[in-house]
């Protein structure tokens, strides 16, 4: 960007904005030295203290900023005096040309977070607030009440240049159409291009400063119910996903902050590269996890389980195998119990245990909820058989840890948790089949079994069997707990949390299992589902947003739906590459509309055999590290080719990390393709695509996606012929 006139004028202001913000650090920070309570103080005053401490850590932590940008913008209104009521109480005043100084009251400054200076007048308005919505949404079309919209491009605190939009007015004096612009509607294009051009750093970055229409419109959408959004690769779905998440707890801070904001991710890999954004925007209390996170107890989960046995994990049938199952551990004794009571001979009938059983089933909500039915149903019956009268309850306490009474209430009515249930569950083919009845064939029954371990500290449960444990756990209820007197109570820290909106990225991989996990943990159902239907490249791959839909809360409101066809990270040659795959993989689909039309042609390299093949990648690697300078390259490859790669890598002396164990932090990193989902970096070595399509459950869709991560260069290197596809010209 060329040199501005208001240059200077606007340096100046940025500087008073940084120095009220120093202000506004110092004063919360003096707000700790207030509200000190000496050794006599009251419980109330050492409440309100830590009340005080924490708001005022919050407001710390907003105000930090580091090194991002405090302001990125402006806008100048255009509307006549009374018509739009100023922040300060002052009105906008009519007129257009030549931008108004910063005192006019017509300007508006867009920013991280909200400033203002020793008067409490707003020097920096946050960007969340309504009227900052013209700064991202305004078009030629449409104005919204603008006659200018100003970018800033800075680095730190120094303001390297201006971007002027015109609009009304002030637009056809000056022959600056803010819409006559050919392609896709771009605000900002500079600060924008400026921002895709800089380096990924294996940490995604918030895009608060050049935020556009199509992705404002979501952001801002309002609250309750499921939101749905389609967004294809380099469309900043995710980003968009996550300043949702900022915006709606600025806007409805009461009462999300009480109930709680989840954003679930795919993996581990996926949260650590997208953890820095919602602090980036002043929003430490959002809750970023895996499903695996949510479970109450939690057994040690590792790995996935082959595509055929995750099929059916995720299947909804096993709802209802698992409640069998359950129902499956409420027996009647086989045989009449007897059981020594000091002198006399206590009895029950194997009939009467049947009635019990039967009267527990009834009146249990959950099945651990129900032993305590059971327990005094068999100490009232023990109780009735004895020669002189008993208390029922003096019975119960005394027998409890009677050995024979204890192995009879563990046939009629076990205590379980999710982890014992699973593990006796699968590792016994009678019960797999007693449970599945005609919903589970042999083959899948076999599919499901597993050799039992000595101890259930020894098993190792995968990221497939998460879903199941948690509505074991739902079928379950927690266990009993022992209070000091005596009698059993619910350990409420057990309850499952819900939240009040839950946002959900990469959704399209998501089995029924899996969704009515997530349900359960809406409190509202008030949800945001971000994703790709052409990404779906999971054991449960969905074809459309309504397979998804079915499983979710949508009976208070209905669902709508938004898609994001601008694609910003991805040049325009990579994605004319991927879009001849995306044809195939999902031809229902278009690929979003690219705005970097420049870019260099994706690379082929060929090996000269499949012994070759991983010291060609090693080259080309290199080659790609040099092009991009500092920037960041991601070699993905089928799963079974990360360690071949990994030891050429390590022979051509070439530093380097492997995603599941390094994340991104190294600037060259091996990525199974079934972890790089949602990732970008500046360049990409797909190793083998022949081995992607062959190897993973939806081939070419996995391979769209491994085509689609980078911002600058591509490169392919083979030594299997390549799919067709990648050869077709169109």
């Amino acid at each position: 960007m060329t040199a501005h006139p208001d240059l200077e004028a606007e340096q100046a202001y940025i500087d008073h904005a940084y120095d009220c913000l120093a202000h506004a650090r110092t004063s919360a920070a003096r707000l700790e030295q207030m509200v000190e309570v000496g050794r006599g103080g009251t419980e109330q005053a050492r409440f309100e203290r830590d009340v005080i401490w924490d708001t005022v850590a919050a407001r710390l932590r907003e105000l930090d900023l580091g090194d991002a940008a405090l302001v990125f913008g402006r806008i100048d209104l255009d509307h006549a005096p009374g018509s739009v009521p100023h922040l300060n109480g002052s009105a906008a005043t009519n007129g257009a040309g030549p931008a108004p100084d910063a005192d006019d009251p017509r300007a508006f400054y867009i920013g991280r977070v909200a400033v203002a200076d020793e008067n409490r007048e707003p020097v920096v308005i946050d960007w969340r607030a309504p009227i900052a919505e013209p700064f991202y949404r305004a078009t030629g079309r449409e104005p919204m009440g603008l006659a200018r919209r100003r970018h800033f491009a800075t680095r730190g605190r120094t303001l390297l240049g201006i971007e002027d939009e015109l609009f009304g007015e002030a637009a056809a004096a000056l022959g600056n159409g803010a819409a006559t612009v050919a392609g896709p509607r771009i605000t900002g294009h500079g600060a924008l291009i400026a921002a895709l051009e800089t380096r990924r750093t294996g940490r995604l970055t918030d895009i608060v400063a050049t935020i556009q229409g199509e992705q404002d419109e979501i952001i801002r959408a309002e609250l309750p119910g499921i939101l749905v959004v389609q967004g294809g690769p380099g469309t900043g779905k995710t980003v968009v996903a996550l300043h949702r998440a900022a915006y709606l707890l600025y806007t409805h801070r009461f009462p999300l902050e009480g109930q709680g904001v989840l954003v679930l991710g795919p993996n581990r890999l996926f949260l650590g590269y997208i953890e820095q954004v919602l602090p980036s925007l002043g929003e430490a209390g959002v809750e970023l996890a895996v499903l695996a996170d949510l479970l109450t107890e939690p057994p040690t989960i590792r790995g996935y389980d082959p595509p055929v046995t995750a099929r059916i994990k995720g299947d909804a049938r096993m709802s209802e195998v698992l409640a069998k199952a359950v129902r499956d551990r409420r027996r009647p004794l086989r045989d009449d119990l007897s059981v020594g009571y000091g002198v006399q001979i206590l009895r029950v009938s194997a009939a009467q245990t049947q009635r019990i059983v039967a009267d527990a089933r009834r009146r249990a909500r959950t099945h651990n909820g129900g032993r305590k039915f059971v327990e005094m149903g068999l100490a009232e019956a023990l109780a009735a058989s004895a020669r002189q009268e008993v208390d029922p309850v003096e019975v119960r306490d005394r027998l409890r840890n009677d050995p024979t009474v204890r192995a009879a209430l563990e046939w009629m009515w076990p205590v379980l948790t999710p982890a014992q249930f699973l593990h006796d569950l699968f590792g016994s083919k009678p019960l797999l089949r007693l449970a599945g009845g005609d919903a589970l064939s042999e083959a899948e029954v076999d599919a499901l079994h597993r050799p039992r371990s000595e101890s259930l500290n020894d098993v190792l449960f995968t990221s497939d069997d998460v879903p199941l444990l948690d509505e074991a756990r739902s079928l379950l209820g927690a266990r009993p707990r022992r209070r000091s007197n005596g009698r059993n109570g619910s350990d409420h820290d057990d309850e499952v949390r819900t939240y009040g909106h839950i946002i959900v990225d990469e959704a399209q991989d998501l089995s029924p299992m899996q969704l009515r996990m997530v349900a359960r943990r809406s409190l509202n159902g008030s949800m945001t589902i971000v994703g790709d239907i052409a990404q779906a490249t999971g054991a449960w791959a969905h074809a459309n947003w309504e397979e998804i839909l079915d499983r979710l809360p949508t009976e208070r409101r209905s669902p709508r739906r938004a898609e994001l066809t601008i694609g910003y990270r991805i040049p325009a040659p990579n994605m004319a590459l991927a879009a001849r795959v995306l044809e195939l993989a999902a031809p229902d689909l278009r690929p979003p509309t690219s705005v970097r039309e420049d870019g260099d042609p994706p690379r082929i390299v060929r090996a000269a055999g499949p012994e070759a093949l991983a010291k060609a990648a090693a080259v080309t690697v290199v080659d790609e590290r040099d092009a991009v300078g500092l920037g960041n390259v991601a070699v993905i490859c089928p799963s079974s080719l990360v360690e071949p790669l990994a030891v050429a890598l390590e022979q051509a002396g070439i530093e380097f990390g492997i995603a599941p164990r390094s994340g991104l932090d190294l600037q060259v990193t091996v990525v199974p393709v079934g972890l790089v989902k949602g990732l970008e970096v500046d360049a990409s070595v797909v190793v083998e695509p022949a081995g992607i399509v062959a190897e993973e459950a939806q081939g070419y869709r996995a391979l769209y996606v491994a085509l689609t991560r980078s911002t600058k260069r591509l490169a392919i290197v083979h030594a299997d012929p390549l799919p067709e596809v990648l050869l077709n010209e169109g």
